[in-house]
């Protein structure tokens, strides 16, 4: 049997129950592709339910509020994945009369796609033979044959597409794809996998030189950069806070937090008092400053640690405060959203 032929028996007796594989309209395959970027199923899925639930179809996805779907996506990180796909909704309702693009080319021009995505859904859905390449194809495909070009290397980025295009079943390019994923989702991990029960043990190169751990091979990382937030959480008398909405690119874009002042470094009470003091939100009046958290917060993102300290703000009054009883209507990192969890205005 070749590799296709031995992946697919796999799959077709291994493959788990999921809802986007039992469709093949395109905005639920679409939908289901954008959730599981940088997401694990078990994770993503419930929030997949609840975007059919809320949004049965592209029209309805398309004319919702950003804030609305900002909300819902609360939690799953990485927020640009779901102002992309709200934009490339209200692209296809709008510019394509709610027809969403049939080949890989014509996917690629929503905004989010890329080649994994467009690869899946012209797949999936248009049986178009087009080979997906994400974290699982990598490892598969690395350690299978043994090839150790790094893979986030433009050299290795066109050499893992161009072999996961030569050994896929062109006649069935839906089910190759969606078992080469699932092989390496469930069977070759990362850690631990199944070797002892592989149905390509006997020709694994990785395997048969002891190498599966080594690989797939990764080039290293940029350097994470630290930066230090100090949020300023008003508690007014009149039962009311202020949440800010994060504008312009960066992390957290068009979320909402509590007012941010950011310094160099960790600060203690004695020099953070009158940069409070100074703030434009308490404009004169009285206040009393507490720390929330002894020790500051490292909310740790991809290529930076937000080293994090909550400082409660008793204060009189606020100026277009929002109740405290409306807070949760608001999309916030899941930093805030914690903090939220535990903290009683």
């Amino acid at each position: 049997m070749s590799f296709s032929e031995i992946l697919i028996d796999w799959y077709l007796g291994n493959k788990r129950d999921l809802p986007w594989r039992k469709t093949q309209n395109p905005y639920f395959v679409w939908l289901s592709e954008i959730i599981l970027q940088q997401t694990q199923v078990k994770q993503g899925l419930p929030y997949y339910e609840v975007f059919i639930e809320q949004f049965p179809t592209i029209f309805d996805l398309a004319k919702a509020k950003e804030v609305k779907v900002l909300k819902l996506w609360q939690g799953l990180g990485y927020y640009s994945r779901a102002r992309n796909l709200h934009a490339s909704a209200k692209y296809v309702v709008e510019k394509l009369n709610g027809k969403f693009p049939q080949t890989y080319k014509s996917l690629l021009q929503l905004k989010g796609v890329g080649d994994y995505t467009a690869s899946a859904i012209a797949s999936i859905c248009f049986n178009e033979a087009t080979a997906v390449v994400d974290g699982n194809v990598y490892r598969v495909l690395s350690r299978y044959f043994g090839i150790d070009t790094p893979i986030n290397s433009t050299q290795g980025i066109k050499a893992f597409k161009m072999l996961a295009q030569d050994v896929m079943d062109k006649n069935k390019p839906a089910t190759f794809n969606q078992a080469i994923m699932e092989f390496g989702a469930i069977q070759c991990t990362p850690k631990n996998p199944k070797c002892d029960r592989c149905p390509f043990s006997s020709n694994c190169a990785a395997l048969a030189d002891n190498r599966v751990q080594k690989l797939p091979v990764k080039l290293k990382k940029q350097k994470v950069k630290k930066r230090y937030f100090n949020f300023l959480v008003i508690n007014s008398k009149d039962k009311k806070t202020i949440l800010e909405k994060r504008e312009g690119k960066g992390i957290w874009e068009n979320l909402y937090q509590f007012p941010l002042i950011e310094t160099n470094a960790e600060i203690n009470y004695a020099k953070f008092l009158p940069l409070v003091n100074n703030n434009e939100i308490i404009k004169g009046q009285a206040f009393e400053l507490l720390r929330y958290n002894d020790m500051p917060i490292t909310h740790k993102l991809s290529h930076q640690h937000l080293v994090t300290t909550f400082w409660v703000v008793n204060i009189n009054k606020v100026d277009n405060g929002i109740p405290y009883n409306k807070v949760a209507n608001y999309p916030v990192p899941i930093l805030i959203d914690n903090f939220l969890k535990v903290f009683s205005f």
